[in-house]
């Protein structure tokens, strides 16, 4: 068989490969990162991206922007609502999805979590801030969805 495959590629098969093995070690980091706050990585991945997005959002806006199916974002959210970390309003525009919005004490838990990587996390302490806000830049950029 004759490899047809350009170099651009190959490039980007390396990439896609690369990115599959970071995103496993970073959500063991994140695991670690958010453990003494009782978190998870798929909590805390909620909970940032209503954080981040600054208002309260649907389950699948959370789903679209973090990448991740609206079953288990629904099921996170559950769990969050049932912790009392996160609190679900009737939505204007679609009465059966509600939106959903972090309480006081999601709130805190969010900013609870210490961003300094533990010593035993890899993923992120072997790489200098410089690099870390770049590949931050690229993976945003590279991985916009609705907003």
């Amino acid at each position: 068989m004759t490899e047809s495959r350009t170099p651009k590629g190959k490039a980007a098969t390396k990439l896609i490969l690369s990115t599959f093995r970071a995103n496993g070690l970073l959500l063991d980091a994140g695991d670690l990162l958010s453990a003494d706050e009782g978190l998870t990585s798929a909590r805390w991945q909620v909970l940032g991206a209503i954080a981040v997005a600054g208002r309260p959002l649907t389950v699948p806006q959370i789903a679209r922007r973090m990448g991740l199916t609206r079953q288990s974002v629904h099921a996170t959210v559950n769990r969050l609502v049932h912790d009392g970390f996160l609190e679900l309003l009737p939505n204007a525009d679609h009465r059966r999805s509600p939106l959903v919005r972090l309480t006081t004490s999601g709130s805190a838990k969010y900013e609870a979590i210490d961003i300094t990587p533990p010593a035993n996390s890899p993923p992120v302490t072997s790489i200098p801030t410089a690099d870390i806000s770049s590949i931050v830049f690229l993976l945003s950029t590279s991985s916009v969805r609705d907003p």
